[in-house]
């Protein structure tokens, strides 16, 4: 079985416990209670969670996946087929759709969504803001020392859209599922001047297209954003090309505060919310809402940047740090019932997973020893954790940044802590490689390993800089070899080796755990299913 059915079927057993599908009534606003502002609304430029939860409401993408699961399934696309090397794939369109400004959607506009994520400039090019291209499909046009998975396209008709890769991947065509590389409407992309991305100091500022007009297929359409009260708005796309959604609206209100979430719920002032601290799952059941637990498809990482302090290229100080950490008591403390200690940056469920690497132990004494053989007994970290965010595998940054800086801190490192918001700041200075040592993780975009160890340290140029490391180049070109291998029994093997390797020799990063999140509903709310991806549309979405 592979990994990525196993998953399937994982989850599709977990998601027996959240939403039935039920009839439902017509009409209606479902409000949600979500822990972030979204940073646009523009997938393409997007990067978190808080985003993509808004956008995959009004916009899809050729392929999707199937409901509580990492299956992929048809979306735009009614079918697809690749040539023997996997480089050709053709995909056959739905007929009949058309974007929210109903203008018609096929294969032209399918090609000038390509050439125009292909052929982003400047500031757009930059790791801030279009992390997911370069990191599943590498270089752009002008880009040349940075070589793109992506060809060309080309409309043989209206209803067929041919896709050249320059290499085959293991990601494809999963990868067009991903929020990121949803389709939108090529004259509101020309109408609202959508590249035109500025950049001032490490900020970054955003068209109108991302800010007021984003135009997909979806089943709802975006309504406004209402900053002074933190309000997102959607509607019901009348014109919708599959089964009309059941409910009016959809608003996201932006609560940051975990505790007042959950006191909204209460209060019937919100219709759910996603990630309620574990601690509160059994008092929720008790009250009559409907806590569905997801599958544990998620990271949490300690990660480690090798550009600003050259101490932190020093493998013995980066297996120092695994050692303070008390990541076993950290999962006991901090994390829900059924969360597990890390020993690698993928999940059980993904095909890849070495289940030969043992666990490290926590060790203090082991960790002033390495500090000291590396001269760095005098270690200081600038430690960095998000504000304003919860994600399913950290349900309390606050919380886990003061275990494991106590741990830090007992191992005799100097910390210098600072936070910020996640949408304002916290994940610009991450990708801006500003923090000596931060908190992210990572929930699976697909089944795939290429997804986990590929997106994290498949460049040099990475979130962790490895290429300020003499193995950081070579380990992307092993990734790289790894994810074009066509052969899925050999593929597998070479993630199995990749990630006994990384953890051995490179430990670019340290792993903490795997958390299984959770999203809670109103008992009254119908046709939900969560998702090991986080993927939950509610357009099938009903109230009572």
């Amino acid at each position: 079985m592979t990994g990525a059915a196993a998953l399937a079927l994982s989850a599709c057993a977990q998601s027996e416990r959240g939403t039935d599908s039920g009839s439902g009534k017509v009409g209606g606003t479902f409000t949600f209670g979500a822990a972030g502002a979204p940073k646009l609304f523009d997938p393409f430029y997007a990067t978190d969670g808080e985003t993509f939860r808004v956008s995959r409401q009004m916009y899809e993408g050729l392929v999707g996946f199937k409901p509580g699961t990492a299956e992929v399934e048809p979306a735009l696309a009614t079918k697809w087929e690749s040539s023997s090397d996997g480089k050709t794939w053709t995909f056959t369109l739905k007929e009949g759709v058309k974007f929210h400004d109903d203008t018609p959607f096929n294969a032209e506009a399918v090609c000038f969504n390509f050439e125009r994520w292909y052929n982003q400039k400047g500031p757009a090019q930059s790791d801030a803001v279009s992390q997911y291209w370069l990191d599943n499909f590498g270089g752009f046009k002008d880009t040349p020392d940075k070589p793109s998975l992506y060809k060309s396209c080309s409309a043989k008709d209206a209803k067929t859209a041919v896709i050249e890769l320059s290499s085959s991947t293991s990601q494809f065509p999963s990868v067009l599922g991903f929020t990121s590389f949803s389709i939108s409407s090529p004259e509101a992309l020309k109408k609202y001047d959508a590249d035109n991305v500025v950049q001032a100091g490490d900020a970054f500022t955003y068209p109108a297209y991302a800010n007021e007009h984003p135009t997909g297929t979806g089943p709802f359409k975006f309504g406004k954003f209402d900053k002074a009260n933190n309000v997102v708005e959607l509607v019901r796309n009348e014109n919708y090309h599959g089964e009309k959604a059941k409910l009016d609206k959809v608003v996201f209100r932006i609560i940051p505060d975990e505790t007042a979430r959950k006191q909204a719920l209460e209060a019937g002032d919100i219709d759910g919310y996603d990630l309620p601290n574990a601690a509160d799952w059994a008092g929720l059941k008790d009250k009559g809402f409907n806590v569905a637990i997801r599958p544990a498809f998620n990271v949490l990482y300690f990660g480690i940047n090798q550009k600003n302090n050259p101490k932190l290229q020093d493998l013995k100080v980066r297996q120092a740090l695994m050692y303070a950490i008390n990541r076993e008591q950290l999962v006991k403390s901090q994390l829900p019932e059924g969360a597990k200690v890390a020993t690698q940056f993928m999940p059980e469920a993904v095909n890849g997973y070495n289940k030969d690497i043992k666990e490290v132990k926590y060790d203090l004494d082991k960790a002033k020893s390495l500090l000291a053989e590396a001269g760095a007994s005098d270690l200081k970290l600038k430690f960095y954790w998000p504000t304003e965010v919860t994600r399913p595998y950290m349900p309390s940054p606050k919380d886990i940044y003061g275990a494991i800086a106590g741990d830090l801190q007992k191992a005799g490192i100097q910390i210098e802590t600072v936070s910020k918001p996640w949408n304002g700041g916290y994940l610009t200075d991450v990708d801006q490689g500003i923090p000596d040592v931060f908190l992210l993780g990572w929930t699976g975009d697909n089944g795939t390993a290429h997804n986990w160890i590929g997106t994290f340290f498949g460049r040099p140029d990475n979130r962790f800089n490895t290429g300020a490391s003499p193995w950081g180049k070579a380990l992307a070109e092993e990734l790289a070899k790894a994810n074009s291998e066509p052969d899925e029994a050999k593929r597998t093997k070479m993630y199995e080796d990749l990630n006994k390797k990384i953890m051995e020799e490179y430990l670019p990063a340290v792993p903490v755990s795997h958390s299984p999140p959770a999203l809670v509903l109103k008992k009254d709310i119908k046709g939900i299913t969560p998702s090991p991806l986080t993927d939950e549309k509610f357009g099938g979405a009903s109230k009572g």
